[in-house]
């Protein structure tokens, strides 16, 4: 176990619950840290549903495409927990070392004592010392769970908000209406700070805009103020100030030609960035984000499957994120047919029927594990009998190994296209397992 595994193992006795939402605990720790939050660089804070992770990559790369230095806070991690913390530097930015995090981490937490704190909180106290340590032109800073009470929402003034698709997730701790989450996403909106807006179920989008209007935050709303589309395999973006023809984004699926959008509208919003049109086009070629529609063409897994089979890696787990995979596949098929193989393993807090009816019609079989490690994971018997129920064929096996060479038992006419998926915690044991963690 590193220093950084030992230090969140403690930290977790302190306070046993993962999430708790409230800021009090935060603001007596960052008190008692001298308020590193208030020495930070400029600040994008991105709350959503879906399309966060994916949105602050493409910002982050065509910042470093113009040469900027820019911080990264993100989460869950996938395989390291240091995945979290990424320091801008000249030659584009790095994740942090165990050294240097074990030491901001140690430092909160002899700074908290024996006070009830999460881990989460801590770890973003930690994030705000590291990253007021080092500068950086830009911090790009991602909600981890709703927005108004969230640890991250200590920042008084950020450069620029953003909120990406609102859809029904953790509705234990938000609410269980798209309306009420809404609300808590919108909790990120500051009085007077441009806020940028992805396209919107309407009940969310009536949310969204009331807080804006209330804070008097210039709103910019996908479809209105500003567009992504694709055209002849290119993304054609547009507010008012002007047109950029860009080559299709690196990130694969239609839905990310939004998540680009919504990124080039908030850079584009961020007063005095500026950026030349040189970053965007760079950029978005460049926009890396592990475990988003992410083809696995080497590692460990592949050479399990029947020969020139397609094995792909995607960490959606809600109805939404569900439908935008479904939608990469179809545009896939159309491109290149071929059977069409899940192997789902999903926990028992998210609805596992509406994310598998997305594939109904377009999957031959799901394979249902269990993720490893996970006290919460539901079991793969309950995963095959929801696909069962939505009348795909199901079966279970005990692990990602197992279930790829089940694979090669199926009675398949060609080579199938495998997608592993259903979470972000599954995702992280396939790039350890495959030998190809996040760099």
């Amino acid at each position: 176990m590193s220093s950084v595994d030992s230090i969140v193992a403690r930290l977790l006795t302190l306070h046993p619950k993962r999430i708790d939402l409230s800021l009090e605990r935060m603001w007596r720790l960052l008190g008692a840290l001298g308020h590193p939050e208030r020495q930070l660089p400029p600040v994008i804070h991105v709350a959503g549903t879906n399309g966060k992770g994916s949105t602050v990559a493409f910002m982050r790369a065509m910042l470093e495409s113009a040469g900027r230095r820019v911080h990264v806070y993100t989460s869950p991690h996938l395989v390291r927990f240091n995945e979290r913390f990424r320091l801008g530097n000249a030659g584009g930015g790095e994740l942090v070392s165990d050294e240097a995090l074990a030491d901001a981490l140690s430092q909160c937490e002899a700074a908290n004592g024996s006070a009830p704190i999460t881990v989460f909180e801590i770890e973003t106290a930690a994030a705000f010392l590291l990253f007021a340590r080092h500068p950086a032109d830009v911090l790009l800073l991602e909600v981890g769970l709703g927005g108004r009470l969230d640890a991250t929402n200590v920042v008084e003034r950020p450069l620029v908000t953003v909120i990406t698709p609102v859809s029904l997730d953790h509705a234990e701790f938000l609410g269980t209406s798209v309306a009420l989450v809404a609300a808590e996403k919108a909790g990120i909106i500051k009085r007077d700070v441009p806020l940028i807006v992805a396209t919107q179920a309407r009940e969310a989008l009536k949310v969204i805009e009331r807080q804006a209007a209330r804070l008097q935050a210039p709103i910019k709303i996908a479809g209105e103020n500003w567009t992504a589309t694709e055209e002849r395999g290119r993304l054609v973006y547009q507010d008012e100030a002007g047109l950029l023809d860009l080559p299709a984004p690196k990130l694969y699926g239609r839905h990310q030609f939004e998540n680009a959008g919504a990124a080039i509208a908030a850079l584009r919003a961020a007063d005095g960035l500026q950026l030349p049109r040189s970053a965007f086009e760079i950029g978005i070629t460049k926009a890396d984000w592990p475990a988003r529609m992410q083809r696995l063409s080497q590692g460990a897994l592949l050479p399990l499957l029947p020969a020139g089979s397609e094995l792909w890696l995607d960490g959606g787990h809600n109805a939404d994120g569900g439908r935008a995979i479904a939608n990469a596949l179809a545009d896939l098929e159309e491109r290149v047919s071929r059977p069409l193989v899940l192997v789902v393993g999903m926990l028992a807090t998210k609805d596992c029927s509406a994310f598998l009816k997305n594939f109904a019609g377009l999957a031959r079989r799901i394979i249902a594990v269990p993720i490893p490690r996970q006290e919460k994971s539901l079991p793969a018997e309950a995963v095959a009998a929801a696909a069962r129920a939505i009348a795909i064929p199901a079966q279970e096996a005990a692990d990602i190994s197992g279930a790829l060479l089940a694979v090669r038992q199926l009675d398949l006419d060609e080579p199938p296209r495998v997608l592993i998926t259903g979470s972000l915690y599954l995702a992280g044991e396939v790039l350890a397992v495959n030998g190809t963690p996040p760099t």
